[in-house]
């Protein structure tokens, strides 16, 4: 029987099989987070929204799944993914069908059904301690960096939801991602397992986070990540209103362009991990911070799209994807392997958080002025104070625990 000191026995087949399950759960989870984005410029113009009202729309899903993933990690530790990855996917379908059949016709509906919406975002937490479990620590980075493609959920609804619902109805998108996550719990029930041999935690719930929130990697962790992924999520959310507020563009134009930076974005994480099974995660964080730095600088002077502003989003773009992916790297590498899912989902619940304030502080800032300049330039501050801490703080050559 396989055991926690025999990790090269679990990266054959089995456990490229588990990686390419989880991530389709993710995948699958994260198209039913990012449902209400596409489609919140047209819910502002039918129920006349403010620009505050329309961010706070499509932030709620972000916190929810934010916060949800600090109990969700924890629970994952304890009980695994072959039960955490169906249990979520099929919680998420009833405010998917809520919001589909009955919740988008009023502002309050559709905040209570983006509340609940916000349990899908909870799957990232379950599928990092998952795959971690399966993989060595010099193939983890690669390993949590493929799995953190399923990222790219958001971009399957940026492409899907509006087309869907111009060919049918706004129920449409809604029903179809209700289906998948209904198919994907009956695969992931029937196929996943858990990793032989791997730690289970027996202490309760709150003393198991009690002791992770005193770990130094939680907090260092979860500062970058706040930057690196909550920047993201953040662009990921709100980039088709900036599009269509500051340049013009059409809803759907909006959307696929905010598509590309989602898929940039995707790619870049694994190479973020791979980079960090190579130089240590801190110096990859450093180079994409200040790409990031850099970005948000020359965005805040609204650059005309062609070429500056696209190439200034691109870059933005494969820097927060590749920050992403180090930064897990580093978890991955640090945690002790009993709480990588409690410091999972700390860490990203700060990934989330801090994708969850930057659309309402654009959103206040341009009711307010008229210009997202203030807002870009924040962002801009923000990722310096993470490469900072970055260069100050993170160990650059973290011992692996056993």
């Amino acid at each position: 029987m396989s055991t926690p000191q025999t990790p090269a026995a679990r990266t054959g087949g089995p456990a490229g099989l588990m990686l390419a399950l989880a991530t389709v759960g993710f995948a699958v989870n994260f198209w039913a987070w990012a449902l209400l984005s596409p489609l919140a410029t047209g819910f502002q113009a039918v129920l006349d929204l403010t620009p505050f009202q329309q961010a706070l729309l499509v932030a709620v899903p972000v916190v929810v799944g934010s916060v949800g993933r600090i109990p969700v990690g924890a629970l994952t530790d304890r009980y695994g993914g072959r039960v955490m990855f169906p249990l979520i996917s099929l919680i998420t379908i009833v405010p998917v069908l809520y919001l589909g059949l009955f919740g988008h016709d009023a502002l309050t509906s559709l905040l209570v059904g983006g509340f609940f919406l916000g349990i899908g975002g909870t799957a990232f937490a379950v599928g990092v301690p998952f795959v971690n479990a399966w993989f060595p620590p010099e193939r983890r980075g690669l390993a949590v960096g493929v799995f953190g493609v399923g990222m790219g959920g958001t971009a399957i609804s940026a492409l899907t939801t509006v087309r869907l619902v111009d060919a049918g109805s706004t129920a449409t998108p809604f029903l179809l991602t209700a289906v998948v996550l209904a198919a994907y719990a009956a695969v992931a029930w029937i196929v996943l397992r858990d990793a032989p041999g791997r730690p289970v935690p027996t202490a309760p719930l709150a003393r198991r986070l009690g002791t992770v929130l005193r770990l130094r990697i939680t907090w260092q962790a979860a500062a970058l990540y706040a930057v690196a992924f909550g920047g993201y999520v953040a662009f990921s959310v709100y980039l088709p209103a900036y599009l269509k507020t500051a340049y013009g563009l059409t809803q759907a134009d909006a959307a696929n362009r905010m598509a590309g930076f989602v898929l940039l974005a995707v790619i870049m994480r694994p190479v973020g991990g791979w980079l960090s099974d190579r130089f240590a995660a801190g110096r990859v964080l450093a180079v994409a911070l200040g790409i990031v730095v850099l970005g948000a600088i020359v965005q805040a002077f609204t650059p005309g799209l062609a070429p500056v502003g696209t190439i200034a989003f691109l870059a933005t773009a494969a820097a927060l994807g590749a920050g992403s992916g180090a930064t897990f790297a580093l978890v991955a590498q640090v945690a002790p392997a009993s709480q990588v899912g409690a410091v999972t989902g700390v860490v990203g619940a700060a990934g989330g958080l801090g994708g969850f304030v930057p659309p309402l502080v654009m959103g206040a800032i341009y009711g307010r002025f008229q210009s997202y300049a203030l807002g870009l330039a924040l962002l801009g501050v923000v990722a310096l104070a993470a490469l900072l801490l970055d260069i100050l703080s993170v160990e650059r050559r973290p011992t692996v625990p056993a």
